[in-house]
């Protein structure tokens, strides 16, 4: 399976703090691949480094043969790479539909996507007209990964999706990644080992700004040891 991204042995900065000490990430074409880890380990430095917001000092990132070193955080989104940070950053005074409006990379984006995004997050279609800011978090979450939808991005970077959220809403939210990873490749960062021992193909751990581990999700459910020591789950 030919790897839509490669991270190699990055190290980035962030002011004089060493965050990155050389890390690096495989994300197969067509997979939903996890950044595992205690909180500080680096998973959300990594995704910033990749859409070029934290930028590495040393190593690669390589994005479907092209270089993402030294380009700005617009012209990597424009290559192709969606990103739902962290915390979800909606517009809370502008509309659902405004805030998905904005997202386009070409007119008509969201025409084109539309059937697809309310078919993955009905509420967005009931809730179109109401602000951002009323949704509840749940709802935010969706209209955030909605709006990395509505450019043709083949490649989503998500932050902590089920951050907060009830579990019968997580459940829901695996169910519409799932769906959309048939469109597009999908690297999350999540807390949540259960989720993403469920939803995952592949995971990558980083720890203390380390990979040290990464294969297959199926092999790391079985792996006890590996599991304690990188995450700290019983």
């Amino acid at each position: 399976m030919n790897n839509i991204l490669e991270v190699r042995d990055i190290h980035t900065f962030i002011g004089q703090f060493h965050i990155l000490e050389g890390v690096t990430v495989a994300v197969p074409q067509g997979s939903i691949t996890v950044l595992l880890g205690r909180n500080g380990a680096g998973k959300t430095t990594t995704l910033k480094s990749i859409m070029g917001m934290t930028p590495p000092t040393r190593g690669s990132i390589v994005f479907e043969g092209q270089s993402l070193v030294g380009k700005r955080p617009y012209s990597i989104a424009q290559m192709g790479i969606g990103y739902v940070p962290e915390h979800r950053a909606i517009f809370k005074e502008l509309s659902v539909a405004e805030n998905l409006q904005i997202a386009e990379r070409h007119k008509g984006d969201l025409a084109r996507k539309a059937d697809l995004i309310f078919e993955l997050f009905p509420d967005l279609k009931r809730l179109y007209h109401l602000p951002g800011g009323s949704l509840s978090g749940g709802q935010q979450q969706m209209l955030a990964i909605a709006r990395a939808l509505v450019p043709d991005n083949r490649l989503l970077l998500i932050d902590e999706p089920s951050e907060g959220l009830a579990p019968v809403i997580i459940e829901h939210l695996m169910s519409a990644i799932r769906k959309l990873a048939e469109q597009a490749t999908v690297l999350l960062v999540e807390q949540n080992f259960r989720m993403a021992s469920r939803l995952a193909d592949r995971y990558v751990i980083i720890d203390e700004g380390h990979s040290p581990a990464s294969g297959l999700m199926a092999d790391l459910r079985q792996d006890n040891e590996q599991i304690q020591r990188y995450l700290g789950v019983a």
